[in-house]
């Protein structure tokens, strides 16, 4: 078990700073040039990630949605032409590795087959992010334990039996957990963010949050009852084209989710109940009746 995981310079865990994760996934619509441009605000921001996904369409996409038909700003193609159209490849990846690492910055991705994971292998990614639409391939999971690098495991659209069978999977060395719930964009009834204690209690590893909700404040509150990672999808503008975007901070949002993060995370101290130097002044002008 591994109370603290480094991925690149960073320790991740109780007591660190909270670890900002940009999920760019498919936000930049199939264009390199978006997706540096994203990788600039997750920057300039100040988060320490950036996340992608990494599919082999013709395993990823599932049948029944292959030949379905899908409005783009490309034309009308299937389902399955769409996913090649915004799949990265090998050159685009060695930009985006040589880019974040100019940047100083973290970049990994969620694999969501098995030769992707070969192909991130082959690229060096610093960590592997599962989706939570994995969960459930412990074939994949099995294959990424063997690489030996970080994990970081989602748990939206899953079942506390699930979770478990991944955890076992995997194995709670180098594993950080994230509470999320699946649903686009999220509605604060369906958050149910005190499963953050409950999963830090139950495996024991540093645990965090993978929000979609609109706003900020869901996010926020997750870093004050202990979440020491905070994953958000980041967009140029939520009104462009494709599934994510609605879901999505632009960078003011992120600017200021970042700004807040860290004002939370040194407001919280570490539960030592002292006098502190700002109180002195009150204290001799207002306390009538010494110890």
């Amino acid at each position: 078990m591994s109370e603290v995981v480094t991925i690149g310079s960073n320790q991740i865990g109780q007591g660190r700073p909270v670890y900002v994760i940009a999920e760019i996934g498919l936000n930049h619509n199939g264009s390199v040039e978006t997706a540096l441009q994203l990788i600039d605000v997750a920057a300039n921001a100040g988060c320490q990630a950036v996340k992608f996904q990494k599919r082999t369409p013709a395993i990823s996409t599932p049948e029944h949605m292959k030949d379905t038909p899908r409005e783009t700003p490309w034309g009308t193609m299937t389902y399955l032409d769409y996913r090649y159209k915004v799949e990265f490849e090998k050159e685009e990846y060695d930009q985006i590795a040589a880019y974040c690492h100019a940047k100083g910055m973290d970049w990994f991705a969620s694999p969501w087959d098995e030769p992707s994971v070969d192909f991130l292998e082959d690229r060096d990614a610093m960590a592997y992010k599962i989706a939570s639409a994995s969960v459930t391939d412990l074939s994949m999971l099995a294959k990424i334990r063997e690489t030996g690098k970080p994990v970081i495991l989602s748990t939206g659209m899953s079942t506390i039996e699930q979770v478990d069978a991944a955890v076992e999977t995997l194995g709670l060395d180098n594993l950080i957990i994230l509470h999320a719930t699946s649903t686009y964009p999220l509605p604060p009834e369906e958050a149910n963010l005190r499963m953050i204690p409950t999963l830090m209690e139950r495996y024991g590893v540093p645990t965090g949050y993978s929000g979609h909700e609109p706003g900020l404040q869901i996010s926020l509150a997750a870093v004050a009852l202990g979440a020491c990672v905070v994953e958000r999808h980041i967009t140029l503008d939520r009104t462009m084209w494709g599934s994510d975007h609605a879901a999505s901070l632009e960078p003011q949002g992120l600017d200021h989710l970042v700004r807040d993060i860290r004002i939370i995370e040194t407001g919280l101290g570490d539960g030592v109940k002292r006098v502190f130097p700002g109180e002195q002044a009150p204290l001799s002008k207002l306390r009538r009746v010494g110890a």
